[in-house]
């Protein structure tokens, strides 16, 4: 075979072919790109490590606002709370002025119906008594004949009444 007879031949001028062009691609390659390419990718990292740092802190903050805003809020409403306590018992003591207020005016309007009351009977007694006295001596009069003067008659039906 002729080709492996060549091959004798030619395989130094291959060799070292082979070694300038792999040098030449080590040197172009490995020296030129592959540096810049992990210079490229380090700086990613780096980035990315600085954005997430960034957000954790971001984070952070946000938990630290948001607990503020909790604590801030659950005051106001402790506050709100003893507001409505305040005026709950504000208005319960009004309340309680104003019916102690009223039922005074009920009790004094009470006092003066019964005095009315105790007028309207002692004056209903009198007149009761008055006509009871002439009854009495209308009665006498007619059924036993005789006259009975007014004061004996009085004296007599206050007696029959309160005895």
């Amino acid at each position: 075979m002729p080709q492996i007879a060549q091959l004798l031949e030619t395989y130094s001028s291959q060799i070292f072919w082979l070694l300038v062009f792999f040098g030449i691609t080590f040197f172009v390659v490995g020296r030129g790109m592959v540096p810049k390419v992990l210079d490229t990718v380090s700086l990613r990292d780096k980035q990315i490590a600085d954005d997430l740092a960034a957000a954790q802190s971001a984070r952070d903050a946000a938990g630290e606002q948001e607990e503020a805003w909790r604590v801030r809020e659950n005051e106001n409403r402790a506050a709100a709370q003893a507001l409505i306590a305040d005026a709950k018992a504000k208005a319960a003591a009004n309340t309680e002025k104003a019916l102690a207020k009223a039922q005074e005016g009920l009790d004094a309007q009470l006092a003066e119906a019964e005095g009315r009351i105790e007028e309207a009977r002692n004056s209903a007694m009198g007149e009761i008594e008055g006509v009871a006295a002439e009854a009495v001596q209308d009665i006498l009069l007619k059924v036993a004949g005789t006259k009975v003067t007014k004061p004996t008659a009085n004296k007599a039906v206050k007696e029959a009444l309160n005895g």
